[in-house]
C-alpha cells in the first residue's frame, strides 16, 4: 500500500498507481469537462462531455505509461533490472535497481522516453486532423471550427499536443527529468566521472527549479511570463512544479552519492557481528527485561541451535498483553526466518541498504548457509556514510 495501487505487470515490470495520480485524474477530468470541452462543444450532452473527459484522462495515463515503459524496456535490454513503474501526480517514474554502467546506456534510457511521447503525439495529432477533415472551412472562428469536431477527433486533437508537450517538457535539461539525464550522460562521457556529472546535472535541475518558482510567484502577482497567463492558480502550479524539480534534483544526487560510496563496500564491513541474540523459548518478560531494557536495541535475531529462526522486535512485544508476558515465548511472537528480509555477508552494501528501504525495516540479519553471522542496521550504514561524505546527513 505504501507504493500505491498495483494494477498489473507488463514485460516483467510491475505497474503501480500512486495515490497522487488520483488527484491528477480528477484535475484533468474536471478541467476538461468544465473547461476545454465546454468551450469547444457547448451543445454536447453532459453525459457525452464527461465520457470524453474521462476517456481523455485514461488515455493520458496510457500515454505516460508508454513513456515510462520505453525507459524500462531499454534499461532491461541494457542489463539493468527494473522493479516497477509508478505513475503519480507529475507523471511517472521507473524504479531501476542501479545506476547505468555507461554514459551510452544513460543517454539511451533517457532519450527514448521523450521520443516515444513526441512520436505518439504527432501520430495522434495527424490522425485527429485526418479524421476531422476540413470542418472549419468557411467558418468565422476557431471555436466554431472545434464545435463541429466529433468526440473521437476532439479527443485525438487534444491528446496529440499534450503528448508532444510531455515529450518536450521532459527534454528540459533539469535533472532528474529526461533532459537532465541526457545532460548528465554527456558530461559523464566527457569527464568519465558519474558523481561529478550527476552533481552538475543536479545543479542545473535546482537552478531551473528555482526559475520555475520565481516565474510562478510572478504569475501569481499578475506578471506575464512567456506563454503562461497571469493568475494565482497558474502561478502556484508552476511554483509547485519548480519546487518538485529542485527537491527531486537534490534527492537524486544524494542517492547517487550513496550508491557510489557503498558500491564496493561489502556487508561484512558494516554489519554488527556481536549482535545479541534471543533464544526462541525465552519468555517475553525476560526479553523485555534482559534484552530490550539492558541493551537499548529494538530488534533481536532469534537463533535456535546454530540456525536463525526469526527476528523479534519491540513492535512484536507491544502486540502481547502485559499480563501474559510470563507465559508467552519469543517463538510465538517472532517473525519467522522465511518471512524476513535477509542479506548475505558478501553482498554489496548499497544493494543491502536499498533492500532495507524497500522492505521498510531498520535492520536485517546477515545470513550465510542458514546461519546468522551478523546484523546489518540502517543506522550503522548511515553513520558510515557520514564519515565518508559531507553530502550525506542523517
Amino acid at each position: 500500500m505504501r507504493n500505491g495501487i498495483r494494477i498489473g505487470r507488463i514485460s516483467g515490470v510491475s505497474i503501480y498507481i500512486a495515490w497522487s495520480w488520483i488527484l491528477l485524474f480528477l484535475l484533468v477530468t474536471f478541467g476538461l469537462a468544465g473547461g476545454v470541452l465546454f468551450v469547444w462543444h457547448p451543445d454536447w450532452n453532459p453525459w457525452l462531455t464527461w465520457a470524453v473527459a474521462v476517456a481523455a484522462s485514461l488515455l493520458l495515463f496510457a500515454s505516460v505509461l508508454l513513456h515510462e515503459l520505453a525507459h524500462a524496456l531499454v534499461a532491461k535490454a541494457r542489463g539493468l533490472p527494473v522493479r516497477k513503474i509508478t505513475l503519480f501526480l507529475f507523471g511517472g517514474a521507473s524504479d531501476i535497481e542501479r545506476e547505468p554502467d555507461s554514459p551510452k546506456t544513460d543517454f539511451l534510457m533517457a532519450f527514448i522516453g521523450p521520443c516515444v511521447s513526441i512520436v505518439l503525439g504527432v501520430i495522434l495529432l495527424l490522425a485527429g486532423i485526418i479524421l476531422a477533415g476540413e470542418p472549419g472551412q468557411g467558418m468565422a472562428s476557431p471555436v466554431e471550427t472545434f464545435s463541429r469536431l466529433s468526440p473521437v477527433s476532439t479527443l485525438l486533437l487534444w491528446l496529440g499536443p499534450v503528448n508532444i508537450f510531455i515529450g518536450l517538457f521532459n527534454l528540459i535539461p533539469a535533472f532528474p527529468l529526461d533532459g537532465g539525464r541526457i545532460l548528465r550522460a554527456c558530461i559523464w562521457a566527457v569527464t568519465n566521472n558519474l558523481r561529478k556529472a550527476t552533481r552538475w546535472a543536479a545543479g542545473m535541475g535546482v537552478l531551473i527549479g528555482w526559475l520555475f518558482i520565481i516565474a510562478g510567484l510572478g504569475l501569481a502577482f499578475g506578471a506575464s511570463v512567456l506563454l503562461f497567463a497571469p493568475g494565482v492558480v497558474n502561478g502556484v502550479w508552476l511554483a509547485f512544479i519548480g519546487w518538485f524539480l529542485s527537491d527531486a534534483a537534490i534527492h537524486s544526487y544524494r542517492q547517487t552519492v550513496i550508491q557510489d560510496l557503498l558500491d564496493d563496500v561489502p556487508v561484512t564491513l558494516l554489519m554488527r557481528s556481536d549482535a545479541p541474540v534471543a533464544p526462541p523459548d525465552l519468555p517475553v518478560s525476560a526479553l523485555v527485561q534482559d534484552f530490550i531494557m539492558k541493551t537499548g536495541e529494538s530488534a533481536f535475531p532469534v537463533v535456535e541451535g546454530d540456525r536463525i529462526a526469526g527476528m523479534v522486535s519491540q513492535e512484536d512485544v507491544r502486540k502481547v498483553p502485559r499480563d501474559v508476558w510470563d507465559t508467552t515465548t519469543v517463538r510465538q511472537i517472532m517473525t519467522r526466518a522465511e518471512q524476513l528480509t535477509v542479506v548475505s555477508p558478501q553482498e554489496n552494501a548499497s544493494e543491502a541498504l536499498d533492500r532495507l528501504e524497500r522492505s521498510n525495516v531498520r535492520q536485517a540479519p546477515v545470513v550465510q548457509d542458514g546461519r546468522l553471522v551478523g546484523l546489518l542496521r540502517r543506522r550503522d550504514i548511515l553513520r558510515w556514510l557520514q564519515t565518508q561524505s559531507e553530502f550525506v546527513t542523517s
